[in-house]
């Protein structure tokens, strides 16, 4: 297996003789969460958009990384603005504080009830070191929606990038 790539977001995959082409549809997508941290500080740092800028900067304070105030069940969600095959998901986590985003589900699906969170679930985040990229594999799920949400927990979530990687076509 051969990887070549073209630019940020879009790589060429050879496997066999067979390519496929990847692109991150989070880029061009709509994010929303349940709440922004309530800090007069920090709170315009810590909008939805942040965690589909393209940029993988694990510094909150540097203001690209979303970040909802601590609730029950915070939650995340991107609309991809029609629904897509998606490979897999790539999720960056801050570079303090990590331990926050352990237990996240992502869920990938259709319907906007409960804000997406009862969409079917793609993976359980168990644990992403500190200021690290962990890849979730998707296997095909379709979706217009994704969505990360700390189910039951009171706390707060932080994501610095989630990417959204299909070989589906715009």
């Amino acid at each position: 297996m051969r990887m070549i790539f073209l630019h940020t977001t879009v790589f060429l995959w050879i496997l066999c003789g067979v390519s496929a082409e990847y692109q991150n549809v989070a880029l061009q997508g709509r994010a929303t969460q349940s709440t922004i941290i309530n800090d007069v500080r920090y709170g315009f740092l810590s909008a939805a958009i942040n965690a589909i800028d393209g940029n993988q900067d694990t510094d909150f304070y540097r203001g690209s990384c979303s970040h909802t105030d601590r609730n029950l069940s915070p939650w995340w969600r991107v609309d991809l603005l029609k629904p897509y095959k998606i490979a897999y998901i790539k999720v960056t986590n801050r570079i303090n504080y990590g331990s926050r985003i352990n237990g996240a589900e992502i869920l990938i699906g259709n319907s906007l009830s409960d804000n997406g969170n009862h969409n079917p679930r793609c993976a359980v985040i168990t644990s992403i070191p500190d200021g690290a990229t962990q890849t979730f594999y998707c296997h095909g799920m379709t979706g217009r929606y994704v969505n990360i949400i700390l189910r039951g927990k009171t706390e707060y979530l932080q994501l610095c990038e989630v990417e959204v990687w299909t070989a589906d076509s715009n």
